[in-house]
């Protein structure tokens, strides 16, 4: 999506300010208000046949805190009720949810915080800490900018390791690919 410069400075600017590095001037940063019912986090899961299943998450708090003067003051978090997991089959909603996946009832919550942005003429990356199973790994986002007077939207897709994080199910064998998508669409009202 091409569009003018002065508008690309903007989102830009809009765009650091919600993910920038750190807070050193957290009560100089304004907190941005997400729009909940159009807000997604979704995965696609696979077998090596082909063969998917799609589910998400219900239930999530987002963090975002801007500094329009310096985004070295803003901050972004996300907080992931690992109990709102849904998935296409009942039974697999219920085996994501048991030890063998997310464990729901012994970790409730994942987490992932932003550490850097690196900007493009297209987008960017977000570069954060993920937090499952009280396992933390770098995951790198790579996002697309909406941005009109009304909204600032965030979107994009990322594959990640499973097994990163101890979600060894299926691995022996080779009957679950390791790799699950994971995309996000976060809307702010402006």
């Amino acid at each position: 999506m091409r569009i003018s410069t002065t508008a690309s400075r903007y989102a830009l600017a809009t765009f650091l300010t919600l993910c920038g590095l750190g807070a050193v001037r957290v009560d100089a940063a304004e907190t941005l208000k997400p729009d909940m019912e159009k807000c997604k986090i979704t995965f696609i899961g696979g077998k090596p046949d082909g063969t998917t299943h799609e589910g998400g998450f219900k239930k999530f708090k987002i963090d975002a805190k801007a500094d329009f003067e310096d985004s070295a003051n803003s901050s972004l978090r996300i907080e992931i009720d690992t109990e709102s997991l849904f998935a296409d089959d009942p039974k697999l909603e219920g085996h994501l949810k048991n030890p063998d996946f997310f464990d729901v009832k012994n970790y409730p919550k994942a987490v992932f915080e932003s550490t850097k942005i690196e900007m493009g003429e297209e987008g960017g990356v977000v570069v954060g800490k993920l937090k499952m199973l009280n396992k933390t790994e770098e995951v790198k986002l790579p996002i697309k900018i909406e941005h009109t007077d009304a909204l600032t939207k965030l979107t994009g897709k990322l594959k990640i390791d499973r097994t990163k994080w101890g979600m060894n199910y299926g691995v022996e064998g080779n009957k679950i690919n390791k790799e699950v998508e994971v995309a996000f669409a976060l809307e702010f009202k402006n």
